[in-house]
């Protein structure tokens, strides 16, 4: 069945009465997402750095490319499928490292995990998740999963979180290296919000050897103690690019930098013998000004296209972003508010409804534009307009 069909799928449900029970429409889902919970776990998925100007450029930089459609080209038969870091997927699209789902919903990272399971999309497991990522290796099953790691500053709570990564099954290490330092973010400032200081998102360190060694008191008779070593370790401004050779010597499998803005960083992963980069601002939530993830693109294709696997993500709502992206050098992409919000309204089946829908409507944006395949897709299929 092609990923367009669940437009049948939803008319034919139509006929006894029956509609979807969160919108198509996927931009929609922020704003129903704020009406259900707490204005702490909201903004602290849907809030930015500074004023929110990066973010609002992320989606801007993509509503101003436009897609030029092709006639008369024969698109009966569509295939998304293509490898990403050197395993098939159904489609160039995972779902993000998110971190704290638990703030959104019970279901949390396991949630989320097996609705991408079910369909075949790769999911990130961020090292700050509220589960052990072992727990999610065992809901996903044989589902691709790969890890995200930022980078503490105790080398053997590094080395632990990588052995334990590879013995669960997760064939990738996504790196993430624009977050040394939480940056200054007003909708957790004001709310003074910050779910780690109460223990939420610290499932992998505290459950792990390397970090509890290095308590006083294990985590469950002192959690506060156990909070303010997280803290102290969290992340290291210090580390730089000789220090990525840490990395391959602690992991087998592709090793991936997000957070990559500029050719030249680019063309030093390549160097530093990485295996791909995501083209990233985190989502507009680390500096305020930014340049726009999908502006930044273009430049890191070109640099490192052929020598490594260039992701994209900050600023994906839609199956037409998907597409954009594709055609400004991604090779993939990866998808997170979304599906961060499809969890808070509806668990598990929210984030299986946000996957269908990205990809039934990339699917369709594909055959529409005149594409078979996102492989075909290129600069030449998008001109640039005024912002809408």
């Amino acid at each position: 069945m092609a990923w367009a069909d669940f437009q049948y799928e939803i008319y034919l449900n139509g006929m006894t009465g029956a509609v979807p029970r969160l919108p198509t429409d996927l931009t929609r889902l922020e704003e129903l997402t704020a009406r259900r919970l707490g204005p702490g776990p909201v903004g602290y998925v849907a809030g930015s750095a500074g004023d929110g100007s990066t973010a609002r450029a992320n989606r801007a930089a993509l509503a101003r490319r436009r897609i030029v459609p092709r006639m008369l080209r024969d698109v009966r038969e569509r295939d998304l499928s293509c490898e990403l870091l050197g395993r098939p997927v159904p489609a160039p699209v995972a779902l993000a490292p998110v971190g704290v789902l638990s703030i959104l919903h019970p279901g949390a990272e396991p949630a989320a995990a097996r609705a991408a399971a079910a369909r075949g999309v790769p999911y990130v497991l961020s090292s700050a998740s509220s589960t052990p990522m072992e727990a999610v290796a065992e809901a996903m099953g044989e589902g691709e999963r790969w890890f995200q790691l930022y980078w503490p500053k105790d080398v053997e709570v590094a080395r632990s979180f990588l052995r334990r990564a590879e013995a669960a099954g997760f064939t990738a290490l996504f790196v993430t290296l624009d977050t040394p330092l939480l940056s200054w973010r007003p909708r957790d400032l004001d709310q003074a919000y910050l779910p780690f200081l109460h223990g939420v998102g610290t499932a992998n360190y505290f459950s792990d050897p390397a970090f509890r060694a290095g308590l006083a008191k294990p985590v469950e008779e002192d959690p506060n103690a156990a909070v303010m070593h997280f803290v102290s370790m969290f992340a290291d401004p210090g580390k730089t690019w000789p220090d990525l050779a840490f990395l391959r010597e602690n992991w087998d499998g592709p090793i991936v930098l997000k957070g990559i803005l500029h050719p030249d960083d680019a063309r030093a992963a390549a160097e530093a013998g990485m295996d791909g980069v995501v083209v990233s601002n985190h989502g507009g939530r680390q500096v305020a000004g930014a340049v726009a993830a999908a502006d930044a693109l273009p430049g890191v294709a070109d640099a490192v296209g052929d020598r490594l696997t260039v992701l994209f993500d900050s600023g994906i709502r839609t199956g037409d972003d998907i597409a954009k992206a594709l055609a400004l050098g991604a090779d993939g992409v990866l998808v997170g508010r979304p599906y961060a919000y499809g969890l808070a309204l509806d668990g598990e089946q929210g984030v299986d409804h946000v996957i269908r829908c990205l990809l039934a409507e990339l699917d369709l944006t594909l055959a529409l534009s005149g594409h078979a395949t996102p492989g075909t897709l290129s600069r030449a299929d998008l001109t640039e307009g005024p912002e809408v």
